[in-house]
């Protein structure tokens, strides 16, 4: 058994045919920002291929490089820099609003969401945490109660922004994280049942909560609104039939959509490539998750396991929400397509991420 290996060849093709595919399919949706007031094609491109792309790719090679457990040396301060960050977006002047959610930061007309920082650097730190107190993970005192501790602290975050779906996808990080250290599955749970009282009150006291709830429940209830969103996502999948109408034939893009290179942007493909072609691209995520996840078990240590295991559930999560969300299977979300979606910061970040993914597959206990 060799000390260090090449990294995944496997992963890293996908994650290549992912990125590159997922910037011809956003390539297409932003035709859809012209009707839009105030959009300019160029400069999203541009961001999304410079600060995405070339700074993702340059940010993969980095993290793969350097050998995982230094991460674990300096978690506490990754962690405690990543929070600091995002406390800027509520200083004034410096944090930007968009859509009444205060989660980005302004820098030189460039936008940067520290949220996404947020989320490897609080993954870095539990996976240092929890593979410390593996010998008393199952007991509430030493594990359950600290670990909903710090849980507390992104969502003091995020909640406070707000960035619901940020919050929830750490979440779920977290709790995969909890369950592969060894937490006992009473105490998960509970902290299931704290989630569900949690999205409840969530819904009491933001509108915006309920109207997903609501419109998911009976999308026709409000069409020209909450459901609004839903609705066109349908017709532009449905639309899109076995084959699809071609690519940057989408129509639903201008003007029906909301957010096309966003959050929407799988409703553009469904329609652009059809039944076919999102049956291969949920394809493509599940032999992404198999392989991130048999990665996470060939670690040559519990850090390493636990680090791959919060890495993929986040990336994973995300992508399965957002598919789930466009074609009705759960209330829409605000949760961007990885690899895909516009945000240039987001898919720097989760390409850092799996960087370090790559790098584990380095040093696994079983070559493949």
């Amino acid at each position: 058994m060799r000390e260090r290996g090449s990294v995944d060849s496997i992963l890293l093709t996908l994650i290549i045919i992912l990125v590159f595919g997922g910037f011809m399919i956003f390539a297409s949706a932003a035709l859809g920002q012209i009707p839009r007031s105030g959009a300019s094609i160029g400069s999203v491109v541009f961001n999304q291929f410079f600060f995405g792309i070339i700074g993702g790719s340059l940010a993969l090679f980095l993290t793969s490089s350097i050998h995982y457990r230094h991460w674990r040396m300096y978690a506490f301060y990754i962690f405690l820099f990543t929070s600091a960050v995002s406390l800027l977006v509520f200083v004034p002047g410096l944090g930007f609003t968009h859509a009444g959610a205060t989660r980005w930061i302004s820098l030189g007309g460039f936008t940067v969401q520290p949220a996404e920082l947020l989320k490897i650097g609080f993954i870095i730190y539990m996976a240092t945490w929890l593979s410390g107190v593996s010998d008393k993970i199952h007991t509430f005192r030493g594990g359950s109660l600290p670990f909903l501790g710090l849980l507390a602290i992104p969502a003091a975050l995020l909640l406070s922004q707000p960035d619901t779906d940020s919050f929830l996808i750490i979440s779920a990080a977290a709790v995969a994280m909890f369950i592969t250290a060894g937490g006992r599955w009473r105490d998960v749970g509970l902290m299931v049942v704290l989630g569900v009282i949690l999205i409840a009150a969530l819904a009491f006291t933001r509108p915006y909560v309920m109207d997903r709830l609501t419109s998911f429940i009976d999308p026709s209830i409000d069409p020209q609104g909450s459901g609004w969103q839903v609705n066109q996502s349908l017709i532009a999948i449905g639309s899109g039939g076995l084959f699809g109408r071609g690519y940057g034939q989408s129509i639903q893009k201008f003007e029906y959509l909301p957010e096309p290179i966003g959050d929407s942007i799988f409703a553009v493909f469904g329609e652009e490539f059809g039944f076919l072609g999102t049956v291969i691209l949920v394809m493509l995520f599940s032999i992404f998750t198999f392989r991130g996840f048999r990665i996470a078990t060939e670690a040559r240590d519990l850090f390493g396991m636990l680090l791959v295991v919060g890495i993929m559930t986040f990336v994973v999560t995300q992508a399965f929400i957002n598919i789930s969300s466009m074609v009705g299977l759960i209330p829409i979300s605000g949760i961007p397509l990885p690899f895909i979606s516009h945000g240039g910061t987001a898919l720097l970040a989760t390409l850092a991420a799996m960087g370090i993914v790559l790098n584990v597959s380095k040093h696994r206990t079983r070559r493949r």
